[in-house]
């Protein structure tokens, strides 16, 4: 199989080098790369340009430069990845990748989620599992050899079977079924019941571990709940299921207050949700669904 690696970048000049290397350094080398530089203000597009000119792979690698725009969590980064979309000629390959480029890959990465592909016809969507340094203050180059497992823990921000944003790989045939990514709050988790909805199933392996170097959902920490009201808009959930999950949120982190405005804020979202209404109403039976399992312990 033939993959397409998009990294979008922004003021990644300290990490970009390390996740390229780690690319170059694949065991499995059926790739093209394309980086696309989101108007970085730092040396971001010196380090990609720098790392080209010099990698016995250049031949595959590609560069975009794009102007600085509004950053909004979520939409830019897709909007990004599509700019690497459009100068790709996408549909030759066999797997479409969107990595982030603060992640360090092992060298059997791309060897294993190949295999998952090849060896699962239904798996239309797979990585591995998103490690951060265990001790981020004392975080130094040292930490980027992965025979010091134990310096890395697991990222809990989701499931062990949930593919993550930084490192997501589709299989063309599901990335054409649920028509590309959405560029909104909540992309990476609206893919994978797109992904579920089109009858393809999603694969994590759980020993296959990259390193991600700068953690982002840190970043929006002080407007959880805010973005929380948007992504329950932009899933296309309705007002009993915003209310619902609201809550449970609220009740694991003994706010009411966070209930109050991630609420507020689902009724202020006055632009055109991403999805048709047969995607929201299959998203909303999928919700139901799980709900009512948990609650008859099923």
């Amino acid at each position: 199989m033939k993959f397409l690696i998009i990294i979008p970048a922004h003021n990644e000049e300290s990490n970009i080098f390390f996740c390229l290397q780690s690319l170059e350094q694949q065991s499995f080398q059926d790739f093209d790369l394309v980086i696309v530089n989101d108007g970085s203000t730092d040396a971001t597009a010196t380090v990609v340009k720098n790392f080209i000119a010099q990698s016995p792979i250049k031949a595959r690698i590609k560069s975009l430069d794009l102007t600085l725009s509004e950053h909004q969590p979520g939409a830019k980064v897709v909007r990004t990845f599509n700019k690497g979309l459009d100068v790709s000629n996408w549909e030759k390959y066999d797997i479409i990748c969107k990595f982030d480029a603060d992640v360090i890959f092992p060298k059997q990465y791309l060897e294993n989620i190949n295999q998952i592909f090849a060896n699962h016809p239904k798996v239309g969507m797979a990585s591995g599992i998103v490690k951060i340094a265990k001790n981020p203050i004392q975080f130094n180059s040292s930490l980027l050899q992965f025979e010091d497992e134990d310096q890395w823990i697991f990222e809990n921000l989701s499931s062990k079977n949930h593919v993550r944003g930084p490192i997501k790989a589709y299989s063309k045939d599901c990335f054409m079924a649920m028509n590309g990514l959405r560029p909104v709050l909540g992309w990476d988790n609206i893919d994978v019941a797109l992904a579920e909805m089109h009858g393809y199933e999603i694969q994590t392996q759980k020993d296959l571990w990259v390193k991600h170097l700068r953690p982002t959902a840190y970043k929006y920490k002080a407007q959880k709940a805010e973005k929380l009201g948007e992504y329950f808009y932009n899933l296309g959930l309705d007002l009993p299921l915003t209310i619902i999950a609201s809550a449970k949120s609220a009740l694991k982190n003994r706010s009411f207050t966070e209930l109050w405005i991630t609420l507020v804020h689902f009724f202020k979202q006055k632009h055109p949700r991403p999805l048709t209404q047969e995607e929201m109403s299959f998203i909303r039976n999928i919700r139901w669904k799980k709900m009512f399992r948990t609650i008859l312990g099923k």
